[in-house]
């Protein structure tokens, strides 16, 4: 008698295994690099000012056109994924962006490198909502904000190899080696192509039972599978992956307070890997300790993301998120006090974990809020509307500094967008627990 076997519950209900972990694995590996290609623009911007002579508003600039690469590359990709699958989508995105930032360093004006940055901004864009929803669908519920955090802590990894390459290599080599790097990533792809899963839920919406099976049989070796099994993703018929469907189903008001959230919080996180060691440096620290801020600040995110995750999946990740931004403005706000060295990088390391952290959760959230059908799709949107914030971020912080204000108002400027997102959040929150309380009042 053929049976019918829902795979959400098999993940649900098994131990999360050795198949399951190879999926962090390889997916923090992938964030790894695409943290280090986004954060090593923020090493390498004093030499670039240096080196070609640019305005602080000009520098802020040329860090902007990564991210609007990353911008159009989330939303692109994020919808091409839901018709070509996750698997696909993160290939092209891991090889266009290490492609890209191998080329940065071969750039000889602002122009060529603003070029080479726009399109590993494309393929950045691409693989976070990518990595995001296959470790989402893989991780059982129980630990869903977990494993989706430590997998993105890769993303925290790669920033601190790009602060720490730079303090040992920028002084000696300069700028243009840190890019070269790259050429090492692209040799993972084929071990990448051969062990990564593709998507359960993709591979059954397309009809591909046997490709499905040889994967379910790694997730429970223990309950072999029959011939004539079939399985099913009990989210498999969702509607159609479009904006529309992100606004349906009561999720309106929570879809929009994600977006301000995302656009806000990746604000912080730009604006600060871009200006902080800079702005250091310009406070009377040495270029090693101003590199280090930049080490701090990422450290932070690692842990904080994990910390994040493990607290979420015990108290919810929207509260979690909402404690973290009002942490992360206070702290941004005391970076500015002249404060001594010790206090001030555990300053940077409390916003690093706050803002950097925060993100990574904010992509747990929204994998949370929408079905598999549309997954993809929301993640790339909100990945989309935070990447305009990403923009805003170094443009805002090089006109701001270009103004020469006390470095006190900067960062009192600095903490405000993270007081938006709490409350923005706060409101997520209510919203969520309006939605439980309804649900639960409907007869059953």
């Amino acid at each position: 008698m053929m049976r019918t076997i829902d795979v959400n519950e098999t993940i649900d209900n098994t131990p999360f295994g050795a198949f399951q972990w190879t999926v962090v694995a390889l997916c923090g590996l992938l964030l790894i690099v695409d943290g280090y290609d986004v954060f090593v623009a923020g090493t390498v911007l004093p030499t670039l000012i240096a080196e070609w002579g640019l305005s602080k508003p000009q520098a802020g600039a040329l860090q902007a056109w990564a991210l609007f690469g990353m911008m159009f590359g989330a939303i692109i990709f994020g919808a091409l994924a839901d018709k070509i699958g996750r698997k696909k989508g993160i290939a092209i995105s891991f090889m266009l962006f290490t492609l890209s930032t191998l080329l940065t360093g071969f750039a000889n004006s602002p122009e060529q490198f603003k070029a080479f940055r726009f399109f590993a901004g494309l393929g950045c864009g691409g693989l976070m909502p990518n990595g995001v929803a296959l470790m989402n669908e893989y991780a059982p519920k129980r630990l869903r904000g977990t494993m989706v955090a430590l997998m993105f802590s890769g993303y925290s990894v790669g920033g601190m190899v790009a602060a720490g390459l730079g303090i040992g290599m920028i002084p000696q080599y300069g700028w243009k080696p840190m890019f070269f790097i790259a050429a090492v990533p692209l040799l993972m792809l084929p071990f990448i192509l051969w062990k990564l899963p593709e998507s359960l839920g993709f591979l059954i919406r397309q009809g591909k039972q046997e490709q499905a099976k040889r994967i379910y049989g790694k997730i429970d070796p223990s309950a072999p599978l029959r011939h004539d099994d079939k399985l099913v993703f009990s989210e498999t018929k969702g509607a159609s992956a479009s904006i529309v469907e992100l606004f349906r189903h009561q999720r309106a008001l929570r879809t929009l307070m994600l977006w301000v959230a995302f656009f806000c919080c990746l604000l912080l996180v730009y604006l600060l890997s871009s200006w902080l060691p800079k702005v250091l440096q310009q406070a009377g620290y040495g270029e090693k300790a101003s590199l280090l801020s930049l080490f701090s600040l990422n450290f932070g995110g690692m842990v904080g993301a994990i910390a994040g995750g493990r607290l979420g999946d015990r108290f919810g990740l929207p509260k979690v998120v909402v404690g973290f931004f009002i942490a992360a403005a206070f702290s941004i706000a005391l970076i500015g006090f002249n404060l001594p060295a010790g206090l001030l990088f555990l300053m940077v390391f409390v916003a690093g974990a706050t803002t950097i952290g925060t993100q990574i959760l904010l992509y747990a959230s929204v994998a949370q809020l929408y079905n598999l059908s549309v997954r993809s799709t929301g993640l790339g949107w909100a990945s989309g509307v935070g990447r305009i914030g990403a923009i805003v971020g170094p443009t805002l912080g090089g006109v701001l500094l270009a103004q020469e204000l006390p470095l006190q108002h900067n960062f009192l400027i600095f903490a405000i967008p993270a007081a938006v997102s709490a409350l923005a959040m706060l409101v997520f929150v209510v919203s969520n627990a309006r939605r439980s309380s309804d649900v639960q009042l409907v007869p059953a």
